[in-house]
């Protein structure tokens, strides 16, 4: 292979490398993210708003090294599906950092003792332990190029679905008190963002198929049952 080659696909290998270190970042978040909203514990919140800086900085890191690999490279057709599907991903990464930080932005307006629902509050953390889960498993999913792995995001996320709708369902029933019915209006924003933090997971799911296969398809589309060509 050409000295260029080499060169080219080791510096791709290297800004894959960068991209699935941005997951483990997310992963933490939401660890921490589960603690805070346990505990209401404002100190903790404020750790993650800070350390989103990390996945913000990394998702520059690799969305300026892909588009400078591309300036002085021509990649073949392998090479530019991981290409496309990198610039996707850190996308969908730096997505999810930001709706961890939503979360961590809003717990302090409940107070530091605020009234709570417990089942309520279980059912948000078990969310967020949720969604922690399925970034673990696209990033997994998306290194070892398993597209059944990846397709199997779809069933995880149904869980989140499931939790989300009852979280909705005990906030409409929580009662007439103010203030936990202001603090069930919270965890519902909360319960949103964790939704849409598994549904951005089952995105990088979509880009580990297309990368494999060189067809892209929504997994949960029903308007697209088959597989969709690039540029059809």
């Amino acid at each position: 292979m050409p000295e260029t080659r080499t060169h080219f696909r080791d510096e791709l290998q290297r800004l894959e490398a960068q991209a699935l270190g941005a997951f483990d970042m997310v992963t933490e978040a939401l660890e921490r993210v589960a603690e805070a909203i346990r505990h209401t514990d404002i100190e903790l919140a404020q750790l993650v708003i800070e350390d989103d800086d990390r996945v913000d900085g990394r998702y520059l890191e690799v969305h300026q090294g892909v588009l400078s690999l591309l300036a002085r490279q021509a990649p073949v057709a392998s090479d530019l599906r991981l290409i496309a599907a990198l610039l996707e991903i850190i996308k969908h990464v730096e997505r999810m950092g930001d709706q961890c930080v939503n979360i961590c932005k809003l717990l302090p307006l409940t107070g530091n003792n605020p009234p709570t629902h417990p089942v309520m509050l279980d059912r948000i953390v078990e969310m967020a332990e949720q969604a922690r889960s399925e970034v673990a498993q696209a990033k997994e999913a998306f290194a070892r190029r398993d597209v059944g792995l990846a397709e199997d995001l779809v069933r995880q996320d149904e869980t989140i679905n499931r939790l989300n709708r009852e979280c909705f369902r005990l906030a409409i029933e929580i009662g007439d008190d103010a203030d936990i019915r202001e603090w069930a209006m919270h965890m519902m924003l909360i319960a949103r963002w964790l939704e849409r933090i598994g549904d951005n997971a089952v995105d990088v799911g979509e880009q580990t198929a297309f990368v494999v296969t060189g067809l892209f398809r929504e997994f949960t589309d029903a308007s697209h049952p088959e597989p969709v060509s690039p540029g059809t």
